[in-house]
């Protein structure tokens, strides 16, 4: 491939970063690009381009709360790729948000849009504040703030914001009427994960759960399982982890545990899930005080005796401090980084089949593509139409990454990272370097 090294080059590469164990989520990303890279045998310039942010927006956001003072955020938005096509991330409200998990994320909706075949570049957005502590009133201004500021970043054709940690469809109709009012017209496909009054597709909000359970399946098929002779554990009980359980119940899999921020809830004959997210539904979205199963923390769901383990909560959930305690056959990234490189080296050494987050939670940005081309055409497609197409591209990309990795004997994540950098690094060669 033209992109590949000379000789010389080779011998002034950048060496591979050492294996860490830290809660630094874009240093985790950096070291299996390295390891892919090093497969590809990457360009030094191709390499720099790949790994370095094409665009890092920070900004003040003020707030006018509802006492009368005004408080400061900071709003971020990173581009990380857009080679592809227009770039697409979610927006995250967290305490914790910091450029650096925002550049990983970017960076991994990248490689993930490529994996699964969307044509669309890596981007992430946050603001660093306390949703829980806001009135839907605060909320509201802020995010009406944190839009206007990015105006000229925002854009159909450009960058398009879905929603994410602690943000809903709700949050992403502000978006789009803020947007739209500085655009004078109706603006529909500048932002996915919307209400379906307002453009927004069927599907969407169970889609990366459901993509969760489609690889899910598909890996079990690859190790001779039966879904109705396996059991599940899932860490995060929000969209994702919930809409995954409540699938992968529906064929037959016997949900023995689901945590979340309040601990673990464990039923060694099966959970019911449906009664569980109508709990959570009744309680503010929590499961404490369930009375249903057992109590249980949350490192102990990790090292429960179980088929399928979905991580589906937050970064470095796995970590080489307790990777060696888990005893699932499969895991499935529903959450972004859930597993730290070093941990990776163990649970390889295990032979546990780890099913990568840019593949397995990649069904939220296949149905937010689906959800822009709708916009774009003015039609919509059925909830059947949605999902069997989810359905087909997640079985695709779960066969494409099997094979990658089978032809380069590594993991499925590092099958994943030379299939999706080998995609964007050959249309960075086509298009060339402007200037």
């Amino acid at each position: 491939m033209p992109f590949k090294r000379s000789v010389y080059e080779r011998s002034i590469y950048q060496e591979p970063a050492p294996i860490r164990d830290s809660d630094d989520p874009f240093q985790s990303m950096v070291e299996r690009f390295d390891v892919a890279a090093e497969i590809l045998e990457l360009d030094p310039g191709f390499y720099e381009y790949l790994i370095t942010p094409a665009h890092v927006h920070i900004t003040a956001v003020p707030v006018e709360m509802d006492d009368g003072r005004v408080k400061m955020y900071e709003g971020i938005r990173v581009i990380h790729n857009e080679v592809l096509g227009p770039s697409k991330g979610g927006i995250r409200f967290a305490p914790d948000v910091s450029v650096d998990e925002v550049k990983a994320l970017a960076a991994w909706m990248t490689w993930k849009c490529a994996v699964v075949g969307v044509p669309f570049g890596g981007a992430k957005g946050g603001v660093r504040c306390n949703p829980k502590a806001m009135s839907p009133k605060e909320v509201e201004r802020l995010t009406r703030r944190y839009t206007a500021n990015l105006i000229d970043v925002f854009g159909p054709d450009k960058d398009i914001p879905a929603p994410d940690m602690n943000t809903n469809a709700q949050i992403m109709a502000w978006v789009l009427d803020t947007y739209s009012m500085h655009s004078r017209r109706t603006e529909n496909a500048v932002v996915t994960g919307k209400p379906v009054l307002l453009g927004g597709s069927v599907g969407r909000r169970e889609a990366t759960g459901r993509g969760v359970m489609t690889v899910t399946l598909s890996a079990m098929e690859r190790l001779g399982m039966r879904a109705d002779e396996s059991t599940v554990a899932v860490q995060g009980f929000g969209n994702v982890g919930s809409v995954a359980a409540q699938l992968l119940s529906e064929q037959g899999c016997k949900i023995v545990a689901v945590s979340d921020v309040t601990g673990g809830y464990y039923n060694a004959d099966g959970l019911d899930v449906q009664a569980m997210i109508e709990y959570t539904e009744a309680n503010n979205g929590s499961l404490e005080g369930y009375s249903e199963a057992q109590v249980i923390t949350n490192d102990e769901l990790l090292a429960l005796d179980v088929d399928v383990l979905i991580p589906a909560a937050k970064e470095d959930q796995i970590t080489k401090k307790n990777a060696g305690n888990v005893k699932a056959r499969i895991i499935a990234e529903g959450a972004n980084g859930p597993t730290t490189p070093a941990a990776d080296d163990i649970l390889n050494e295990q032979g546990t089949l780890v099913i990568p987050d840019i593949l397995a939670n990649a069904g939220g940005v296949t149905v937010s593509y689906f959800e822009w081309v709708q916009d774009r055409q003015g039609y919509f497609w059925t909830l059947d139409r949605v999902n069997r197409r989810l359905d087909r591209a997640m079985r695709e990309a779960f066969d494409n990454v099997f094979e990658a990795s089978e032809q380069y004997d590594v993991s499925l994540r590092i099958g994943a990272y030379v299939l999706g950098i080998d995609k964007v690094a050959t249309a960075l060669q086509m298009r060339g370097i402007y200037g």
